[in-house]
């Protein structure tokens, strides 16, 4: 068996902008919380696990998973159940076949109900199906407090969910480049024959540096709903604000305060090389263990000097090794706490040697 060894060491690699430390701004939010998208680091938070209705911001979730299960050149026949929803509607006719990607887009620019509705019936074959499908994937990534009743908002008493929640479901949906796309756009042209043009309701891409998302909400239950998010030198913010009057302006505010106050680091690189490790009865005498995939995070001046990071490597190894076989791991703490936890990896191949191929390497030693 080999043995172990651990390393401590501190690497701040690549800063992405300036950082200074002040307060978090007061807003009027019931309740709000900022996130670094990337890491999900929270950066301010208010009551943000509080359970409030969030009207059509439940649209992230019913867009997500039409992309997680869909594709967007499929052709969907409405149904008479998705036309004349109430409230926000893009006019959908029954019999109409338009395509998912066209529901996508009035579903979170023009905020269309019937769109919601005619996604769900493609997907979960009924609403009820659909909403199972809604609420296992808010508990798969831990947006534990939330319960869905429908794919649109309007108001159900079951129906709710927290501002953590809601940045927890934004974040996911980002990990699809089309759910970008469709909420940075600020007009969209469906293919149909009226009706046809959706803009954008999210004041967000014209008043906001950097802007580039999400979906507003509101029914007189709920309040002002809204979840924005930006991006700088490549830092992405999210921001959510539930039952808001000033909810523009206070998204805002919490995403300047975010990018005034946090930079992003690169603490290590993806293939960065940690450590080479002798090996036995191998085909080479030494790999290199590198990590395996990149860990940037958001940090204040005055968190920089509080980063370690714990590597545990074997002292040997024996073959045969495979390139990418997990032979370590990492940890990265602040003021102490584990905020990340990786995997380190061979970069090389190394095949175990038989008696004769021992021989003849021992004799060109």
């Amino acid at each position: 068996m080999s043995r172990k060894i651990t390393i401590i060491i501190l690497i701040i690699t690549l800063s992405l902008g300036k950082a200074s430390y002040c307060h978090k701004p007061d807003i009027n939010a019931q309740s709000a919380i900022l996130i670094d998208a990337q890491s999900k680091r929270v950066l301010a938070s208010y009551n943000p696990h509080t359970k409030l209705p969030i009207a059509s911001t439940t649209k992230i979730m019913t867009a997500l998973l039409a992309l997680e299960n869909g594709e967007l050149y499929d052709k969907i026949n409405v149904d008479i159940n998705a036309v004349g929803i109430e409230g926000s509607s893009i006019y959908l006719e029954e019999g109409e076949v338009i395509t998912l990607e066209d529901l996508l887009y009035g579903l979170m620019l023009r905020s269309g109900n019937d769109s919601a509705v005619a996604i769900a019936e493609y997907l979960g074959k009924n609403i009820e199906d659909f909403v199972k499908m809604m609420n296992e994937k808010a508990k798969n990534i831990g947006a534990e407090d939330t319960n869905f009743m429908n794919p649109h908002g309007l108001h159900h008493e079951n129906h709710y969910s927290t501002a953590y929640d809601l940045a927890l479901i934004t974040a996911e949906a980002m990990n699809f480049e089309e759910f970008n796309q469709i909420v940075s756009s600020k007009t969209w042209k469906a293919n149909r024959d009226k009706n046809n043009i959706f803009y954008n309701k999210n004041k967000t891409l014209w008043e906001y540096k950097g802007g580039d998302g999400v979906k507003t909400g509101y029914t007189t239950k709920s309040g002002r709903c809204l979840v924005t998010s930006a991006t700088r030198n490549g830092t992405k913010l999210i921001a959510v604000v539930l039952n808001d009057s000033n909810w523009f302006d206070d998204c805002y505010r919490l995403m300047d305060y975010g990018f005034d106050n946090f930079t992003t680091y690169v603490i290590y690189d993806k293939n960065q090389f940690m450590k080479e490790i002798p090996v036995t009865n191998g085909s080479k005498d030494y790999i290199h263990a590198v990590s395996k995939n990149s860990f940037l995070y958001p940090l204040s001046d005055e968190e920089l000097d509080e980063v370690k990071i714990n590597i545990n490597l074997p002292k040997t190894l024996e073959a045969p090794i495979d390139k990418d076989e997990i032979i370590g791991d990492i940890t990265v703490y602040l003021e102490g706490k584990i905020i990340h936890k990786g995997k380190i990896v061979s970069k090389e191949k190394v095949e175990k040697l038989g008696m004769i191929r021992k021989f003849i390497k021992k004799i060109k030693d």
